[in-house]
């Protein structure tokens, strides 16, 4: 690249702003106006493509609402009912609340869509649980929470993928029922540890609930199991689009919780419209400035060009997608996930159609790489959260996590190397694959 050409100066704008502390969706935004001043075309060309990115995009409406699902079972007792029953299942093996930490984020991974919700919301609950007189240490109990909350957006409903179908004009219905093996693969991998861990550390054994007990627990927490079926169900008979069933999924957390539970006041509800709009602001801002800064990407013919200097040294399938793990998995220790699904996944999705890498197949393997950035030192977002939220020195939650970290790569290799795992529930479903 020349160093002095336009598009130069227009990544040494963002990096400059963004050091600045300007958001990066500002900083993109106007590192791209730089561009388009500096090459002479009309600078109104940058609102034109956020405008028409963000209004034309009916896919993007399942974002605030599945936002505000999350925020509305946050709100309402659908957490601590869950939780009670994920401890009736797994909590009386050795290590059970750790068990019962990944349990909870693989069912409540089917009614949000954000890591951060999950680790915030019923994470912050059950490491709660685990800490209580002393049972677990608190590094272990928030690294854990940190480690489990990487499922919630790789099992539908799912941020990320409703953001990697915007960019990649990849079925949603096909990448959410996509998600749900690998979501498991990685659950079951975190609990493999746990039981090693567990063992070795000698934790403790929580006291059975009676057999008996089973059907009531499961009955208070049915309305909320029910919300995935419901969700998931409306999108694959075709009653719903994805995102209309965010829209549903929203009505039915609501509704559950004021009519079924009766929790949720008028205050709560304002909160969680509160807290959801910020957070789809932020998002937005973000995707706007992605959306702009795509324009400048594509001016410069900097997708086509790479797809063709790849293509030159004949490099299989596999070997793109091992390269591309690589290099997420770098980027994820320096940048934001969304920042790299709006950014660095669309330079990279022409190379992948032109070697015949299944879009399904490889929008799963970059979410789960993007997820993984989240608990990767020095920069993942949700060791942040939890040394915010629990108060361990993030030096201690960085060591605890690590081990979670090697078991999840391990799932990450198996999933790239056997596109099944993603691919078998939708052919099942009709999807016929890459030509």
């Amino acid at each position: 690249m020349n160093l002095a050409s336009p598009f130069a100066f227009s990544i040494y704008a963002i990096v400059f702003l963004s050091l600045l502390g300007l958001p990066i969706g500002h900083a993109m935004i106007g590192g791209s106006i730089l561009y388009l001043l500096l090459v002479g075309q009309d600078m109104g060309i940058a609102a034109e493509q956020l405008l028409n990115g963000l209004y034309t995009s009916f896919v993007l409406l399942a974002v605030p609402l599945f936002i505000l699902a999350a925020e509305f079972m946050n709100s309402g007792s659908i957490t601590e009912r869950l939780l009670r029953f994920c401890d009736a299942i797994v909590g009386r093996f050795r290590g059970g609340l750790a068990h019962v930490n990944v349990v909870q984020s693989i069912i409540f991974a089917g009614m949000s869509g954000s890591a951060i919700a999950d680790a915030a919301g019923t994470g912050k609950m059950v490491q709660a649980m685990m800490t209580k007189d002393g049972r677990y240490p608190p590094a272990f109990a928030a690294a854990l929470t940190a480690a489990t909350a990487v499922i919630g957006p790789i099992i539908p409903p799912s941020i990320p993928i409703v953001i990697y179908a915007l960019v990649s004009d990849t079925s949603i219905g096909y990448l959410f029922i996509g998600g749900i093996v690998p979501g498991v693969l990685i659950g079951l991998a975190q609990m493999g540890l746990i039981a090693s861990i567990a063992r070795r550390r000698n934790f403790p054994v929580e006291p059975p609930v009676p057999l008996r007990d089973l059907p009531r627990i499961t009955l208070r927490a049915f309305p909320a199991l029910m919300m995935p079926v419901v969700l998931l169900g409306g999108i694959y008979s075709g009653v719903t689009t994805p995102t209309e069933a965010a829209a549903v999924a929203a009505a039915y957390a609501l509704a559950v919780s004021v009519i079924l539970y009766r929790n949720l006041g008028w205050a709560d509800i304002y909160r969680s419209l509160l807290v959801s709009a910020r957070t789809t602001a932020s998002i937005g801002m973000l995707i706007a400035g992605a959306l702009v800064f795509n324009y400048v990407v594509t001016s410069e013919n900097i997708p086509k060009a790479l797809s063709l200097y790849l293509k030159a040294y004949e490099f299989s399938p596999l070997v793109f997608l091992i390269a591309v793990n690589v290099l997420l998995l770098v980027l994820g220790c320096l940048l934001e996930g969304t920042t790299i699904l709006l950014i660095v996944i669309p330079v990279l999705i022409p190379t992948a159609e032109a070697l015949g890498v299944d879009m399904v197949h490889f929008g799963i393997v970059v979410v789960i790489n993007v997820m993984l950035g989240l608990v990767t030192p020095p920069y993942g977002l949700l060791l942040f959260v939890m040394t915010n939220i629990t108060g361990v020195p993030l030096r201690d939650l960085v060591r605890e996590v690590l081990p979670f970290l090697w078991v999840m790569i391990g799932a990450l290799a198996a999933i790239t190397l056997v596109p099944d795992l993603v691919l078998f529930l939708p052919k099942l479903m009709g999807y016929r694959g890459a030509p």
